[in-house]
This record gives structure tokens, sequence and C-alpha cells, in this order.
């Protein structure tokens, strides 16, 4: 499959796919294979560098479409970040160029596709794979706090699946660096914390709370403070309103690691360090952060 190239590139940024310092890089650089998925502003499809056979995704954005919802700020400011970022439970950008009508970012390929599929299929995961998710995502966010980056969007339709089985945070369109608390409304209703439903100041704190809910949602299939309205899911959250369903059975060591990043005072949640500390993560979670199965 081929993607027509309106105009040559106008500018495009260095890159480590070839293994060159500098390199410019232009459509004609790929080869384009099957499409992988399909977000809000584009496409993203397999590719080969026809230089070094290395395999990437290349993510195909509209320029009118994000001038049209207005994120072309959003989208510099992840690719800002997200370049810079090396962890291997971070998907990498190699680089990116552009055309008169389209962006292209040269990602990282995760050959085992998107967590929310997969969530999907299992319904809910078992503690050892939830528990290994887990680790790997604290060790991830640690790296970037360091690095004062805020996530800001945890979720599983923001996590990709490497070929070894490791997870990868894949999206930062909603991530900041950050040296000061935020007051910025963002992320995804499920997984916001009650500070950014009430709309006061937050900080590298939301995360902890954003991978509380997702070690919920591994466990049980889905968010904890889920309701029909979204008001009843604003409440939920403003009251911490945490309820662990009989079924499936969970260890009690689960419930109370959820619980204590599930804190309504940002500072009172158990700090990621301490997380990886904790019984329930120390017995499930595998040492190499890859789940065999």
């Amino acid at each position: 499959m081929a993607i027509a190239s309106d105009t040559q590139p106008q500018e495009k940024a260095s890159t480590e796919v070839s293994g060159e310092e500098k390199k410019r890089w232009t459509l004609n650089d790929f080869d384009i294979g099957k499409p992988l998925g399909r977000g809000k502003f584009g496409h993203v499809y397999l590719a080969r560098e026809k230089r070094s056979n290395h395999i990437v995704a290349l993510k195909v954005l509209f320029k009118s479409q994000l001038q049209q919802s207005q994120v072309e700020h959003q989208l510099r400011r992840e690719v800002e970040i997200q370049s810079h970022l090396r962890h291997p439970n971070i998907l990498r950008l190699y680089g990116y160029f552009y055309d008169q009508k389209r962006v292209y970012l040269i990602l990282e390929y995760a050959a085992k596709g998107e967590l929310y599929k997969e969530l999907q299929k299992c319904k809910y995961f078992s503690e050892r794979r939830a528990a290994t998710y887990v680790a790997s995502l604290a060790r991830a966010l640690i790296y970037c706090h360091g690095k004062h980056v805020i996530h800001r969007d945890i979720k599983p339709e923001n996590l990709l699946i490497g070929a070894q089985g490791e997870l990868k945070i894949a999206d930062f369109g909603w991530s900041v660096h950050t040296f000061n608390r935020r007051q910025t409304m963002c992320g995804t209703l499920d997984y916001l914390p009650p500070e950014m439903v009430e709309s006061v100041e937050h900080d590298a704190s939301v995360d902890i709370w954003s991978l509380g809910v997702l070690c919920y949602e591994f466990l049980y299939g889905v968010p904890p403070f889920e309701a029909k309205e979204h008001s009843d899911t604003y409440r939920r959250i403003v009251q911490v309103d945490l309820k662990f369903p009989p079924k499936p059975i969970v260890s009690s060591a689960a419930k109370d690691l959820i619980s204590q990043m599930l804190v309504k005072d940002s500072a009172e949640r158990l700090p990621l360090h301490k997380l990886l500390d904790h019984p329930w993560i120390v017995q499930n979670a595998d040492p190499s952060g890859i789940f065999r199965g």
C-alpha cells in the first residue's frame, strides 16, 4: 500500500533508525505495508526503512484535521517529549517529517499490538500478568517523573505490547514537561483523579491514581468508577467510591495495593518506588517485565 506524497517534505527531524547522526527523512525512504490502526487524526502503517531494513510503525496525521481540532501544539509537545525518552517500557519515537498535507511520525513497532484489544479478549488478566504490567509501568513512570514529564493519560488504549510481551506506553498526547503544579483538565474520564475532576492543581501523583485505576481494570475488566452517566462517574471519583466486586476473585494483597493508590489526597498516594516493594508486586510480577503466559 503506497501513500502518495503531495510535495517533498519541507522539514525533517533527525532519527536513529539507520544509525546516522542526522538523517533527513522523506516518504521515499520507506516501503509502506499493512495498516496497523486508525486514529482520530490519521492512520498507522507498518513500514520498512529501506537502507537499514529496520521495521517501524509510520503514523500518518492529516494537518487539516489537526488544525480543525486545534491540537497542533499538543502534537508538537508530544513529539518533543517522546523523542527524548529512552526506556524499555516507552515506545520510541525515532523522528518525524512532513509535507503540505501530512505529518509523519516514525515510531517503534510493537509487534503484539494494542493492550486494549488483549484485555477485551481476555475480559480480565491474571494477577501475575497484571502485576508484571503494573510494575513495568511504575518503572516507566518513575523514569518519566525523573525527567519532569507527567503522562496524565495512562489507560489501556494508550499501551502497546512489544514482540517479547513487554508493555510500552505509546501515546504522549496529554503529557507535559512540568516543574510546577498544573490545572489543565485532560485525559479520559474513567481515569481522571479527583483533583482533575475538581479542576484544582495537580502534579505527578495523577499518574499514580491512573495506574491504580488501570490495575483495577486489569483485574476486574472494568474501571472502578464506571457509571452510566458522566455525572455519576464524576461523583464516584470525587468520593473515591471504591468497591471490589466478588467476581472475579482477587487477592486481598491486590486490593490493598489498589486502595493505597486510589486515595483522594494526592500526597497520600503510594509512591511508585514503594509500589515496586509492595508484597503483591514482589510475589506476582515477573522481574523481567515480560509476561510469558
